[in-house]
């Protein structure tokens, strides 16, 4: 199976980010994806935030009611081994877009009503590894579509 982008997400403000078909992609993320704390996130080192489908799948199983776009990522990818998701690694979103994996995200309070009792730490890397979302930076900009195909980089393809 190959990797896709299944969703992508964008707020109208808040919590859940809603489904767009297409998106273009800047260095500081999703055109229109704007951030309440940008201390927190946002910026070039967490200009995306990603998800895997197949762990909320998972996690759907396990009783939670998460869906794609609930906990915030701005990309939702199919079929995608989420546990080779690590900080460095480098992937290509669709024919433009080239990113690379900073680090973990760190789950906060407001995404509880998406798990069951509220217990958000589900996706914590710490209380759970391989579970979490990635923030990445962008190193080469462009546009996205529901559909496109995501592929591992060996980590020598041009910036």
């Amino acid at each position: 199976m190959q990797a896709r982008i299944f969703q992508l997400n964008r707020p109208p403000g808040g919590l859940p980010k809603l489904a767009v078909r297409e998106a273009v992609v800047t260095e500081l993320g999703l055109v229109g994806d704007d951030h309440n704390f940008p201390e927190i996130h946002g910026g070039p080192e967490r200009a995306l935030c990603l998800f895997s489908l197949d762990r909320i799948l998972e996690l759907q199983t396990e009783g939670h009611s998460i869906f794609p776009g609930a906990v915030g990522e701005n990309v939702t990818i199919s079929g995608l081994d989420w546990d080779r998701m690590t900080p460095g690694q480098r992937l290509a979103l669709g024919e433009e877009v080239l990113i690379e994996i900073t680090t973990y995200t760190s789950p906060c309070n407001s995404i509880e009503n998406s798990f069951a009792d509220g217990k958000y730490q589900r996706i914590s890397q710490k209380v759970h590894p391989g579970y979490s979302r990635v923030y990445a930076r962008v190193l080469r900009p462009g546009r996205l579509t529901v559909g496109q195909t995501v592929r591992l980089l060996n980590g020598n393809e041009p910036r």
